[in-house]
Order: C-alpha cells, then structure tokens, then sequence
C-alpha cells in the first residue's frame, strides 16, 4: 500500500481510536471517505499520475556507428580500386595479361577489409587491454617467424617480409604497427598518475623491438611508421617537455647511427637521399635510378594539371612510365588523372579520416580507447604524409603504401581495422 494511504489508514485509526476513547469522533461520511481513499490507491490511480510525473529516461543504443568513419574510409577505397585499375591496365595489355587483375585483387581486399573493419566496430575495445602484451608477443613472434628460411618469403635482394599462402601475400609488419598501438595504451592506460623515466625506458624498449625487426627485413618505411606512431602516442600520454626533447634528439642520433653503421643496404640509403640529389646534373649508379624514378612521378603528377587528364587517361599512368606505380606512387596516378584538384580532395579525404578518429579519441571514455585513437591517427596521417611528399620529392622515398589507395591487401586490411578500432571506441563512448 501507499506510504499516503498508510499514514491515511493511520490517521484514521487515530481518529477512531480517539472517539472510542472519548477524545474525538467519527462520522459515517469519514468512514465513507476513508473507504473511497483507500480503494483509489489500490486501483493505482494516484501511482499512475506520478509515474507520469517523472522523466522520461531514454537509453543510449548499445551499439552506435560513425557514418563519417564508414563512408569516408569506403570511399578512399573505392578510388584506390579505381586507380589501381587504370595504374595497371595498361602494362598489363601491353604484356598480355588480362588488365583486371589487380583489379579484381584489390577488390576482393577491399570487402574483406570492410567486413574485418564492421567485426572489429562490433567488438569492444576495451576487452583487447587484457591482451595488450599478449597482442605485442604475437606480432613479435610473427616477425622472427618471416625470417625463417622457408617460412617467410625472400626476394632476390634477401628482402624477408612476407609470408606466402597460394595466391595471397601476407606482409605481418603492417598488423604490427597496430599490435604495437594496443601494446603502448595498454601500458601507459595502467599509469594513470603518469610515466616515470623507468617506464619511458620500458615503452622505447618495447617499441624498439617490433622496430629493429622490421628494420632488419629490411622495411625502412613501417619502421620510420612504428618510431613516429610511439613518439606521438607518448606526447599524448603526457610526458614533460624536457622529455619529449630528449626523445626527439636520440631519435636523430638513431637515424644517423643507422644510415653510417651499414645496417641499411647501400640501394636503400640513395633510395632514401634521393630527393636531396634533385638537382644532381649526371647522377650515375643506383643513385640515377632512384633520381629517374622521383622525377618520372614528379613529371605524372605535374602533367595532370589543374583538372587532371581523366579517369583512364595520362601517358605515364598508360604507358607505366613510373615503376610500382601501383604501390609506392599511386599517388602519381591521382595527380596524373584527376590533376591538382582531385590530388587535393583525395588528400583532404584521408586527412580527414585521420582527425575523425582524433576526435573519437577525445570522445573516449577511458585512457586505452583515446590512446589507441591517437595510435591509429598517426597511423593513417603520416603515412597519407609521407606517401604524397615523396611522390613530390619533398620527402625520402621509404616505400610506404597511401592509406586505402595503394595497392596491397595487407595494408588495405590493416587501415580498415584501424578504422574498426575508431568504430569501436566511439561505439562505447558513453560507457
């Protein structure tokens, strides 16, 4: 019964009380009265006028998506299809294979990555800080095991980054950035009152392995991925100034000690000086052909124009005039064909992939969904970076793919999970 209708009942059994003893009365109407009360309260009438007094509570939906997320990174794809196809045609008719297959590849990649990028939304993120470290000994496990004769695939150069499944290359170092990403949040998400210089040390050793190891395959280009990813999400993590300067002047030393102490192969370090040696008048060697390279994309990109030469047209994307064009500067390809303002919207499209998963970061609830944003962001913005600059000759040629443009599925794959890793936090973003 009603808390009203018991102090009613209690009132009035004072009231009766008091009349027998002489103290008060009650007439028949009370009674009457009293009745009517008490039967209102049962019928629920009273409950129900104050139920509708109360606010209503609507309940955030278990499961939310980021349509800029999913439309922008499916987009991006669609045009790296797109150029893939018109990068490739052209050699391949000239060497009489059929020219949709690497459109058909690239294709195939593209949906498996979009299905792995919904299953990696669906799932909660903050389950993968429990197998942070266990996540970290996987990708180092996976990059000793490329290595191993007749386990991973070694070119001619003694290059050994991928691993052979039939028809389909798989190159481990791209998911280790992102193993890497979830290994740095998941320890510095356990420190919340801040990183001590012994955990400094113990994150520069941690990111220093995956590193080395890549570096040794030899894949200058996610190495240079993994330093940058670490630094930016140790600044996040908010280290003191003083550090974070400390930090950026060993890296220096670090690249110096790597480009004198013969760990690159001598090809790799004119690759990398190439864009310093533009104006070299007769480079000779290794040197000239990396030269020759830089200015055959700086020649495609430059002869597209304002408005470009059109889808499928363009006489260096036709004739394959750039090498790997399909890969490493399938930039070219853009700005050959959609000329300097379809280079732009491309670009602006993957930078803005980049800010919206920073911005899923600073809508986190917790520090390991905000670090892993932060992780995958500087993922996808330097590599977008680095990709156009060298195409440009602004930047040293390392080799590394634009995000969801480049052909590869390994990296179309490992960008479309970054995004899922977006999806996620900003799924759960309300708790």
């Amino acid at each position: 019964m009603p808390a009203g209708a018991a102090g009613g009942t209690g009132r009035a059994t004072e009231a009766a009380d008091g009349g027998a003893g002489g103290t008060g009365f009650c007439t028949a109407e009370a009674a009457d009265s009293l009745t009517f009360v008490q039967t209102q309260y049962r019928m629920g009438r009273p409950a129900r006028a104050a139920s509708a007094r109360r606010p209503l509570m609507v309940r955030r939906p278990s499961w939310v998506v980021d349509p800029f997320l999913i439309a922008g990174s499916i987009a991006a794809a669609t045009i790296g299809v797109v150029m893939v196809y018109t990068a490739t045609r052209g050699p391949l008719l000239l060497a009489g294979t059929s020219p949709t297959y690497y459109l058909k590849r690239q294709a195939i990649f593209v949906v498996l990555g979009i299905a792995v990028m919904g299953a990696v939304g669906f799932f909660d993120y903050r389950k993968l800080e429990a197998f942070g470290m266990a996540i970290y000994a996987l990708s180092v496990l996976v990059l000793l095991a490329v290595m191993v004769p007749h386990v991973g695939s070694h070119s001619p150069l003694g290059s050994a980054r991928w691993f052979n499944l039939g028809p389909i290359q798989i190159q481990p170092s791209e998911f280790a950035v992102l193993g890497l990403v979830i290994a740095v949040a998941t320890y510095c998400a356990r420190r919340p009152e801040g990183l001590t210089w012994l955990d400094v040390v113990k994150v520069l050793v941690m990111g220093a392995v995956p590193t080395s190891l890549v570096m040794v395959q030899p894949d200058l280009g996610t190495g240079i991925i993994m330093s940058v990813v670490l630094f930016v999400m140790l600044s996040v993590a908010g280290l003191p100034t003083r550090v974070l300067i400390v930090l950026i002047v060993g890296a220096v030393a670090m690249v110096a000690l790597v480009l004198g102490a013969g760990i690159l192969h001598h090809y790799q370090i004119l690759r990398i000086t190439s864009f310093l040696h533009q104006s070299t008048a007769h480079p000779t060697g290794t040197l000239a052909g990396a030269v020759y390279n830089l200015q055959q994309a700086k020649d495609a990109i430059g002869a597209g124009g304002l408005f470009g030469t059109g889808i499928g047209h363009g006489a260096a994307t036709n004739l394959g005039y750039v090498p790997e064009q399909q890969t490493d500067f399938i930039f070219t390809a853009v700005g050959e064909q959609l000329g300097f303002v379809g280079a732009v919207g491309v670009l602006a499209l993957l930078f803005f992939l980049a800010w919206r998963v920073l911005r899923v970061g600073q809508l986190a609830r917790d520090d390991f969904g905000r670090l892993v944003c932060v992780g995958v962001f500087a993922f996808v913005a330097f590599s977008t970076f680095q990709n156009a600059g060298m195409t440009m000759g602004i930047m040293p040629i390392t080799g590394i793919p634009l995000p969801f443009i480049s052909y590869g599925g390994t990296a179309v794959i490992a960008f479309f999970v970054g995004i899922g890793l977006g999806l996620s936090v900003y799924a759960r973003r309300g708790g």
